[in-house]
């Protein structure tokens, strides 16, 4: 735990707050508790995240949506401020020259031992609460999606896209990218099929 330091113990965290914390120190605040985030990242996860993000800043080139990487701050109230690993914005107005102000169309956490029950738990709710459209987590060690749509009674199901397939961005006009080169393994048989 960091060098939080306040006097009323029980108050909640607020965005006011979290722009007093340290730079050096990276954190979020979910329903007004502060978790650390750290250690930091494996370099399997960061790969990911970066082939993941570099797919999405190629196909939305030029489109009216645009991709960010952690760190960049987004709050989501008073109480919920987040750094997604990678999450995609629509509505300019929403983009500020310190942080992003509002929930991001498509959110996306790579999953890592330390903070994998919280992307799918406490985050998963609060993203779905905030009116994130399309969320979605990858397992860097099993090498699968979960994709979360949102609908007017809160996030579906869920649908699962293994290591050889397309994930599928709905809310990005099908925006798609193939998950075996985000994975960094061979093609599959119908890739290189489709490529004859």
């Amino acid at each position: 735990m960091p060098s939080l330091h306040r006097h009323n113990n029980d108050a909640p965290w607020s965005w006011q707050d979290y722009l007093s914390w340290p730079d050096e120190e990276r954190w979020e605040i979910i329903g007004g508790k502060a978790f650390a985030m750290s250690p930091a990242p494996s370099t399997k996860h960061q790969t990911i995240a970066l082939r993941l993000s570099a797919h999405l800043l190629q196909q939305l080139s030029g489109k009216p949506c645009q991709p960010f990487i952690a760190p960049t701050d987004v709050k989501l109230s008073e109480q919920d401020v987040v750094q997604p690993d990678i999450f995609v914005v629509c509505d300019p107005a929403k983009i500020t020259p310190s942080h992003i102000d509002g929930a991001p169309e498509v959110v996306i956490e790579v999953l890592s031992p330390a903070t994998s029950s919280r992307d799918l738990r406490e985050k998963k709710a609060l993203y779905e609460k905030s009116g994130v459209r399309e969320y979605v987590v990858v397992d860097p060690l099993e090498n699968y999606a979960i994709r979360f749509l949102l609908t007017d009674d809160g996030f579906d199901k869920g649908t699962v896209f293994a290591s050889d397939e397309f994930l599928v961005f709905e809310r990005l006009d099908g925006l798609n990218v193939p998950l075996w080169e985000v994975f960094e393994l061979p093609p599959p048989e119908h890739a290189v099929a489709g490529l004859r």
